[in-house]
């Protein structure tokens, strides 16, 4: 008879990087969707009703009932992503101002896996991610897991030279790597840099001789102002082309059609993608060939109506969640006013902490919102929260911020 032995201590075995993984807070906060009274602004999810469904079953019958197109999509594909995506992808580029071909282009599973493989490709252990404070929680622990030290963007003037930069990194123990930013109504704030602080932006870069990493899945969804131009397209103008920039620029499919199929995109240098195209290879081989047949043919039928319902829609939420936070927030809680995307970003009073608000929001009042400290890399930003206007009803979001405002009263008070 065999002695049973102890079970196995999963904890000794694990990477050392798997102590700075932790769990989203945003993700742990999705999970009271499923509870039908809570009025949740908090994940940035787009809203089902503009999800093109009768198209996107159209366009898989139509794969499914032609026998050739169906074996190919079923099939492996190769890892740079379809031909035809990739080159509508070339074409929406180039109206942004950023001249590339289908060698500039790696399709990946949605935004986030192009945030882990550039974070795997440019970060060892001590290394430098220069990131906005706060910005997106996802690329943070995409990052973290590389085990990276973290410095702060310059906002606006300051006094920190190019050379602190390149001290602070390597007191750190490594080097900077790069510049991480979401330039178009970002998340979370929902701020957007201007044309002066793009160029700005990759002055900083060049001196520090680091790329910039441009995230931009909500650079589409403008509801006011004029368009500004794309970081990497500023780099493209003054480099004389896409082979001579430092902007690695990412775009994604999930906040225009549907997150569901997972389709993003990775625009840089012929170099960096023949690099990522190893990482693909190596990480899942190559997206769902039928996801990218679908994503491709949505593209070309009807990318800019879909824009344009999106824009009507969301902005109708924006405005009423706008006006709704001018009509409850007590004095002393501040908010931004961003020009598109999907998120308002408020400050409370120094001394509240958003994070000891929220069970009793969500306990209360019913109201579920994103602690801003989560989008710091240091932790710091506890008297800040996330809000986002994407999913709820115009009727949810005037009762959710009536609510909300009851409740920060009641805590300045």
């Amino acid at each position: 008879m065999t002695t049973p032995k102890a079970p196995l201590d999963w904890g000794t075995r694990y990477a050392a990087r798997m102590a700075g993984m932790k769990a989203s807070e945003i993700r742990e906060l999705l999970k009271l969707l499923d509870q039908p009274d809570i009025i949740s602004f908090a994940g940035g999810i787009p809203d089902p009703s503009l999800f093109p469904q009768t198209e996107i079953a159209e366009i898989y019958a139509r794969i499914c009932g032609d026998r050739a197109r169906f074996d190919a999509a079923l099939q492996y594909s190769v890892s740079e992503g379809d031909a035809e995506l990739r080159q509508w992808i070339v074409g929406y580029m180039g109206e942004r101002g950023v001249a590339c071909t289908p060698e500039n282009i790696l399709i990946t599973n949605g935004s986030q896996q192009a945030l882990e493989f550039l974070g795997r490709m440019f970060l060892s252990p001590k290394d430098t991610a220069l990131v906005e404070a706060p910005t997106y929680l996802g690329a943070l622990q995409a990052f973290s897991a590389m085990e990276p030290a973290y410095d702060t963007l310059p906002a606006g003037q300051t006094n920190r030279t190019v050379g602190s930069y390149r001290d602070n990194a390597q007191a750190a123990g490594g080097a900077p790597k790069f510049a991480y930013v979401v330039p178009d109504f970002a998340n979370p704030t929902g701020h957007t840099l201007t044309v002066s602080e793009r160029k700005s932006l990759l002055q900083f870069a060049r001196d520090l001789d680091i790329p910039v990493i441009e995230d931009s899945p909500y650079v589409a969804l403008r509801y006011d102002g004029d368009e500004v131009p794309m970081v990497q397209a500023l780099d493209c103008v003054d480099q004389g082309g896409i082979e001579a920039s430092r902007v690695i620029s990412l775009g994604s499919f999930s906040k225009v059609f549907t997150p569901g199929l997972r389709v993003g995109w990775i625009c840089a240098p012929r170099e960096v993608i023949g690099k990522l195209t190893l990482m693909k290879q190596a990480s899942d081989l190559s997206n769902s060939a039928i996801n990218q047949r679908v994503i491709a043919t949505l593209a070309t039928m009807r990318f800019d109506q879909q824009v344009a319902e999106g824009i009507a829609h969301y902005r109708v939420k924006r405005d009423a969640m706008l006006a709704a936070l001018e009509q409850h927030m007590p004095d002393g809680v501040e908010w931004s006013k961003p020009e598109g995307g999907l998120f308002i970003w408020v400050t409370l009073p120094d001394g509240l902490d958003a994070t000891a608000l929220l069970q009793k929001s969500v306990e209360t009042a019913r109201v579920a919102y994103v602690p801003g400290h989560a989008f710091y890399a240091d932790g710091s930003g506890r008297n800040t929260l996330r809000l986002s206007f994407s999913l709820p009803s115009v009727a949810a979001i005037k009762e959710g911020i009536a609510k909300l405002g009851d409740l920060l009263r009641e805590a300045i008070e």
